[in-house]
């Protein structure tokens, strides 16, 4: 059950907590490769958490739970970037290579792959329908105001018509002479065959047909079914029934989900409402016994009524809160300095001024000796909050006994606890105001000159916290506008453009399987498209997908995609905004030129295009051949377009991004080493080359590409030849040729004339292949920047 791999999941998470916290603070590593290998192991385990986490968290039914599940699994989540933002400093590159961990661990490739959380887009599946709803009607009223006339089609001149009439004619005479000539054919061979033969030798000769036909049909299912079992071929079969059972059990558990979802919400506002009405009373009298019992030790103990503490203290809780020994420890240690600080300077010190000296450089030669060189773990802001969800999992979820909720509906005493202490607070708050007044009356009575002084301190302390610099706040150029009507302009001009629907897992690829082994000889290895796609996943698609991550993540605000023209670059940041549900804003170069002129124009474009990505967040901020705006010299054909445009701005625009802004700036570049290396360095702190596609990705994409045009691989199709021999080409090229040959009248011919590899050779001869040199010179220039 899920419940099981939720345990599991907190099973992994336990030893990962116990290797992360240990009892005594671990040495600094010096051996950088042990280093990195305890990260990676870490890493890996992280991963397999998510994995299950993600899947419990999308089935399970309680709605308790699930809010337990969602918090582990966005720290989970956050510490995965955190380990994957030190693997990228110790390794000084954005691609690790972990196959002697995956080995050791007996994993696959498969089980390492970053999941997307469905409920990125699940939980705002109304939001993005009413928005993609208001999306389309925009672009239907342009569609229906831009759309060009047909052309008037040219009437035929007298020559032409007649050719064309010839040309039928004689097709027509043609298939009429070859359909005759088949006739002939076919009863000259009647004729051969009607010959006298027994009844015992035309039997024979139809069993021996049969036998032959029946037989041929068994070889061939017993060859492609062993073919599929050993990973050769692809499984052309109906989906399994278990499968299609797995799908409707999947969206019965979504309705009941919601339904549960709903009832939580009721139990929350009626037990809310009793709890206050039976045991807010009692509550309010228990803590007004309590703090004038207070006020009273606190009179016979000094002689005088203590100071109320302040409500950004805590107020009364802050008196009645039960500390450990180590705070008490703590507070008695911090008094004992305050009281060492507030002992006058005496003679001693006068004469002896150089044993301070001596003392501070004993202290700090103390403090070199006690810190050790080597490599550290750097600070976590997720881990407390695991460690926290974690306990509350094993208190109370653990070892709960279920069995009479078995519809696994909310539970009622959970509830209670938990909202008997948000009532508690707003209680103590109201409480707070009374005996505020009711102490401050006690000090008038008692003592009347030392209450006027306390007013006057208090008055000071208010006067004195008011006191500091305004920050200055960028002006609102369109505050006279609603966002709707700004969203609206900005799909008129082109600027906010619908994504396609692609799913990051349509970014085929296979894993590399040589990295490690490249690496111990020396040799830096190219990344393969499975290592694109989890480094998209992981710093593009979480951090928009969740609001708690993205807040105390390791921010990235801003992403390059470099490498060779149709490696999937454009596919990736459409594949972002799909996963996500990210509005998808084009400030390409090209897109923008002749839009808002001038300087007061392009300010007021910027300012539009992030107010709305701010208010409808997240968002994409898509820059096209980013390399343009950061040329060292505009191309003479290109000065009209100013495609340096938004050189100066665009950097302001950047850091005026907070980190509870969930907007990231995507530039894709083809030609980066045209531009200047420390202008385009500046404004994407993370660049990432997408090279072309190795051998193993070809092989899954040439099988994958046949089948969605309406292909089928048989056994006549070599797809190792064909990834063979289509070395040096990409994802765009491969997809052209597939088009190219897969014609509406070559899949009808696939019945009887299966498609052979040979086809694909010449249409691939005619494209320009991606050249190893022209790959090194982006891995060139991505180890310099």
């Amino acid at each position: 059950t899920y419940d099981r791999l939720w345990a599991g999941a907190h099973a992994e998470l336990s030893s990962l907590l116990r290797q992360e916290i240990p009892a005594l603070p671990p040495r600094p590593e010096k051996d950088r490769v042990v280093f990195f290998q305890r990260l990676a192991t870490l890493y890996v385990g992280y991963v397999q958490a998510f994995r299950s986490l993600e899947v419990a968290y999308e089935q399970l039914v309680q709605p308790q739970k699930r809010r337990l599940v969602r918090a582990v699994l966005d720290g989970v989540m956050g510490r995965l970037l955190e380990l994957k933002n030190e693997m990228v400093e110790k390794e000084f590159s954005e691609y690790h290579y972990m196959d002697d961990v995956i080995q050791d661990l007996k994993l696959t490739p498969a089980e390492l792959e970053i999941p997307i959380p469905r409920y990125f887009l699940g939980e705002r599946a109304k939001v993005l329908q009413e928005r993609a709803q208001v999306l389309a009607g925009i672009l239907d009223r342009m569609g229906v105001a831009e759309r060009p006339r047909a052309a008037a089609e040219r009437p035929l001149s007298l020559e032409a018509a007649v050719r064309l009439v010839q040309v039928s004619e004689r097709a027509r005479q043609g298939r009429l002479r070859a359909q005759l000539r088949r006739e002939f054919q076919r009863d000259e061979e009647r004729r051969m065959r009607a010959r006298a033969v027994s009844r015992e030798q035309a039997a024979v000769r139809m069993q021996k047909v049969w036998r032959g036909l029946k037989q041929r049909k068994k070889t061939k299912r017993e060859r492609e079914e062993e073919m599929v079992f050993i990973g050769m071929a692809l499984q052309h079969t109906q989906p399994c029934p278990a499968i299609v059972s797995a799908r409707t059990t999947e969206a019965k558990r979504k309705l009941t989900q919601e339904q549960h979802e709903q009832e939580y919400q009721k139990a929350l506002v009626s037990i809310t409402d009793k709890l206050r009405e039976v045991e807010g009373p009692v509550m309010r009298e228990t803590m007004k016994d309590q703090i004038r019992q207070w006020f009273i030790e606190c009179h016979d103990a000094t002689g005088k009524f203590p100071d109320y503490p302040d409500d950004e203290d805590g107020g009364s809780a802050l008196i009645f809160a039960e500390k450990t020994p180590q705070q008490l420890m703590a507070e008695l240690a911090a008094k004992e300095e305050e009281e060492a600080n507030k002992t006058p300077k005496g003679k001693d010190d006068k004469k002896d001024p150089g044993k301070k000296e001596k003392g501070k450089k004993d202290s700090k030669g103390k403090g070199e000796e006690e810190e050790e060189p080597g490599l550290k773990m750097l600070p976590s802001a997720f881990l407390s909050e695991l460690e926290n969800d974690h306990k509350t999992y094993s208190t109370v979820w653990q070892n709960r006994r279920e069995a009479k909720n078995f519809s696994q509906r909310h539970e009622p005493e959970l509830v209670k606890e938990e909202k008997r202490k948000e009532i508690e607070n707003e209680i103590r708050i109201q409480v707070d105001e009374l005996m505020r007044q009711e102490l401050a009356n006690l000090k008038l009575a008692v003592d009347k000159d030392k209450g006027g002084k306390a007013k006057g301190n208090a008055k000071k302390k208010k006067k004195a916290g008011k006191t500091g610099k305004k920050k200055k706040k960028d002006k609102d150029l369109t505050a006279d506008r609603t966002i709707e009507s700004l969203y609206q302009e900005l799909v008129e001009q082109g600027l906010l453009k619908q994504a396609d629907t692609i799913k990051l897992d349509d970014y085929l690829g296979d894993y590399s399987y040589l990295g490690t082994t490249l690496r111990q000889t020396d040799i830096e290895p190219m990344p393969s498209l499975s290592d694109v796609r989890q480094i998209v996943a992981l710093y593009a698609v979480i951090p928009l997908g969740s609001q708690a991550v993205h807040e105390k993540a390791p921010l990235v605000k801003s992403i390059l995609l470099a490498g060779p023209a149709g490696v999937g670059k454009k596919m990736l940041v459409h594949a972002i905004c799909t996963e996500t549900g990210a509005n998808l804003f084009d400030l390409s170069p090209l897109n923008i030129a002749g839009k808002y002129p001038g300087k007061s124009g392009l300010q007021m474009m910027l300012h539009m295009v992030f107010k709305v990505a701010r208010q409808l967040q997240p968002s994409v901020v898509w820059i096209g051949d980013a390399e343009k705006m950061f040329y060292k010299k505009v191309p003479k054909e290109e000065k009209e377009l100013d495609p340096k445009r938004l050189k100066k701005d665009l950097p302001k625009m950047l850091k005026s991004l907070k980190v509870e802004d969930r907007i990231l700036i995507v530039g894709t570049s083809h030609k980066p080493f045209d531009a200047e290396l420390k202008s385009l360095c500046k404004i994407y702190s993370k660049i990432v080359l997408i090279p072309r596609p190795d051998y193993a990705s070809r092989y899954v994409m040439w099988g994958k590409l046949v089948t969605d045009n309406g292909g089928e691989v048989t056994g006549a199709l070599d797809l190792s030849s064909l990834a063979k021999i289509s070395d040096g080409y990409t994802q765009g090229h491969m997809v052209q040729v597939v088009r190219a040959i897969l014609t509406e009248r070559r899949v009808d011919q696939l019945d009887k004339r299966p498609l052979m590899a040979a086809e694909f050779v010449a249409p691939l001869a005619k494209i320009d292949p991606v050249f190893q040199d022209e790959e090194e010179s982006f891995k060139v220039e991505g180890c310099s920047e």
